[in-house]
């Protein structure tokens, strides 16, 4: 097998892993599912642009080829021909490919050697023209937009690059001097420890090349920008605040091309992002949150699409009709209306809302959880990308009230060759009769009498949610024969306003108990699972609410926390963002005896119950949830006599997004579960087993958190 064989060269405790393993399937079982390298094979589209004439689309193809980044490249699908071809002659990496308004050129950010560039090339093909250098800065920017933008002449491009900002010498030196309150940097392979302070500001020049000219100054971030039809002014977005570090709250702006005058559209108390002019320049749509206060790093409120005049006057909530998660919009060609999509249990929809308060009509149904990607041109010609249950995202094509066309199939040959495990949707009631839904991967190679491992695959957030398409983790797991669960646990997205705010000031509290009821409710319905054999993991929260429930049950045989937060107060103060708690929880940890109750809340403080082996996994770089979360849990379990080990990946920032390391991880946890799971004879179990009852009660195994204030 090839765990095996990669095994062989690791260190003594991972060998004697894998010397202990008993396949879960036979070997030509598993070879007809994914296997551990498969993701080097995988190829996905993304960034999709359709030609301001129609006939072209502009798209990027992610690969996850070597073991660092992965790569990126731009094509063209002419449509009338079918056919694609590479935007660059050469294997030239790039993205956020934008044409420009006649569609005789293409804009992208491409890389010269260790430095991005703006760049321009003839779309009929040619050599690219480095126009200027794109600097970025490791200062966390929530849901930052668009990054170049051209004139609609099409002569210019605006661009948003970094510069120094005024601390950035006391930052570098010896010794670092810290002034800021956020002086964490949103770190990721290559950052430094510390933020690096440059400021983010508007830039234009010429597509010749020449007039290079910094339009913003000052201190701020200026980022999302969208060039006015008119011509006359860029929008963007940026925190104005008197204590921006301490108080995240993004407003519009403009700013005059001729002089770089700005101009304040908004000054409100909640958080709007990635404006856009319409198609006449007479409005401005947005997205956009009402209530006072919004996390920097994830939010509890959906946001909404809104719309305002050109002047900041007359703000609507276009999207108040339908209670979810707002995301990508975009105008309609005849400025009529605002597209958007919208996350729906599991899955996003696109919606057409029209200006005129009319009820939003959907365009586009059961589109991929994540990673979707579309642009509209006159005549209701609709491209877009998403991702499938049995694919990653591909590019599809609409023509109006057409079904949908799909364009590419890049993993096509590949999963000729695969089979992909199905997912199944579960809805249940949990501990307080709320409707709660999971989707669970089905293991690969039942049989009548078989058994299978089930492992809780918890995600982050927690403010987010999971769907049914396509995941290589738990495909790999369903190859072994192991089945995965998914919860969108109370606090996730995509099931209205009320069921995401169901996790204030509860944090480790009904949303643990959410995933223990979804873990018993399939062990009921799906005979084949064995409730004997449950695994446990889960990334950021995820990693956190696994931390945290085996502290509270003991029914999992084995866990894996990756970047998990163990203790709430450290957390807070150690994190790169100190409003996250402070919006959860309405109070900051100082006030009001919070910092009694994130102890209470704490799986550090409840670790003396572990009883189940845990494997921590974070990233050195790890400024989210800083390594210090794993580090403290890690001694604990080990003051406990827990067996535990940490692993700890190099130059990862928050999660882990080398291709060899995402890999290497795949293969440890596979190990890890394979270990504990070994029962005496062998790993398929029969009928006897079928036969039991059924798990423990929740009531026996799971004590419940204590109460929130």
């Amino acid at each position: 097998m090839n765990i095996l064989l990669r095994a062989s060269t690791r260190g003594p405790l991972l060998i004697a892993f894998v010397c202990a393993l008993t396949p879960a399937l036979p070997a030509a079982s598993q070879g007809r599912g994914f296997q551990l390298a498969d993701l080097h094979e995988l190829r996905s589209v993304e960034g999709v642009r359709l030609s301001p004439d129609g006939r072209r689309i502009l798209y990027t193809v992610e690969s996850r080829e070597g073991d660092r980044n992965g790569a990126t490249r731009i094509f063209v699908w002419d449509i009338a021909s079918g056919r694609s071809s590479p935007l660059l002659a050469k294997d030239e990496g790039g993205s956020n490919g934008r044409w420009s308004p006649d569609g005789q050129w293409a804009a992208f950010i491409g890389t010269a050697g260790e430095e991005s560039s703006l760049m321009v090339v003839p779309a009929g093909g040619g050599e690219p023209r480095r126009l200027a250098p794109i600097r970025d800065t490791n200062h966390p920017l929530p849901s930052s937009g668009e990054r170049i933008a051209w004139s609609p002449d099409g002569r210019a491009l605006a661009f948003v690059s970094a510069v120094p900002g005024p601390e950035t010498e006391d930052a570098e030196g010896d010794p670092v001097v810290i002034t800021r309150y956020l002086y964490k940097p949103h770190a990721g392979e290559g950052s430094t420890r510390f933020n690096d302070n440059r400021r983010l500001h508007i830039f234009i020049v010429s597509v010749d090349g020449t007039g290079l000219r910094q339009l913003t100054e000052g201190n701020g971030y200026e980022h999302s920008i969208d060039w006015s039809p008119s011509g006359d002014e860029i929008l963007f977005v940026s925190n104005a605040e008197r204590d921006p570090d301490r108080f995240f709250n993004y407003d519009l702006f403009t700013v005059r091309v001729a002089d770089g005058t700005v101009r304040r559209l908004t000054r409100t108390e909640n958080v709007e992002y990635q404006p856009q002019w319409s198609p006449d320049g007479r409005s401005i749509a947005y997205l956009g949150t009402k209530r006072g206060l919004t996390s920097s790093e994830t939010t509890m409120e959906d946001t909404h699409v809104w719309v305002m005049d050109a002047d900041g006057e007359e703000r609507r909530e276009l999207g108040a009709s339908l209670d979810n998660r707002q995301l990508d919009h975009g105008w309609s060609p005849e400025g009529g209306a605002v597209l958007c999509s919208v996350q729906e249990r599991g899955r996003l929809t696109l919606y057409r809302f029209p200006l005129s308060g009319t009820a939003p009509q959907a365009v586009v149904r059961d589109l991929g959880g994540r990673g979707t990607s579309w642009s509209l041109q006159d005549g209701g010609l609709l491209a877009y990308s998403t991702a499938t249950e049995g694919d990653l995202a591909q590019l599809y094509l609409k023509r109006g009230d057409e079904e949908p066309k799909r364009l590419t199939d890049l993993n096509r040959d590949f999963l000729a060759t695969r089979e992909v495990a199905p997912v199944e949707s579960v809805t249940f009631r949990s501990f307080d009769g709320k409707e709660v839904e999971a989707f669970l991967t089905l293991p690969l190679g039942r049989t009548a009498n078989s058994t299978h491992p089930l492992i809780a695959v918890i995600k982050g957030g927690p403010h987010g949610q999971d769907g049914p398409e396509l995941d290589y983790r738990t495909q790999v797991f369903a190859a072994r024969g192991w089945a995965s669960l998914k919860v969108n646990y109370r606090g996730s997205t995509g099931y209205g306003q009320g069921f995401a705010d169901a996790i204030f000031g509860d944090q480790d509290g009904g949303e643990a108990k959410d995933v223990l009821y979804a873990v018993d409710a399939v062990v009921r319905r799906y005979g084949f699972i064995d409730p004997e054999r449950l695994g446990l993991q889960g990334g950021s929260y995820g990693g956190q609410l696994s931390m945290w429930i085996v502290t509270q049950s003991n029914r999992f045989r084995a866990a894996i926390p990756m970047y998990g937060i163990a203790n709430l107060i450290s957390f807070n103060y150690m994190a790169y963002y100190h409003d996250y708690l402070a919006v959860e929880f309405g109070a900051f940890p100082h006030q009001d005896n919070l910092m009694e109750v994130l102890w209470e809340r704490s799986a550090l403080k409840h670790v003396a119950n572990v009883k189940t082996p845990v494997m921590l996994v974070h990233g050195e770089n790890d400024n989210d949830v800083p390594i210090a979360e794993s580090e403290q849990f890690f001694i604990a379990l080990k003051d406990v006599g827990v067996e535990t080990i940490m692993v700890r990946y190099p130059r990862e920032g928050h999660g882990i997004r080398e291709i060899g390391h995402q890999i290497d991880l795949m293969e440890r946890s596979i190990a890890w579960y394979e270990r504990h799971f070994a029962l005496e004879g062998s790993e398929t179990r029969t009928s006897a087993v079928n036969s039991r009852s059924g798990s423990a009660s929740l009531r026996e195994v799971y004590s419940g958190p204590v109460s929130a204030r």
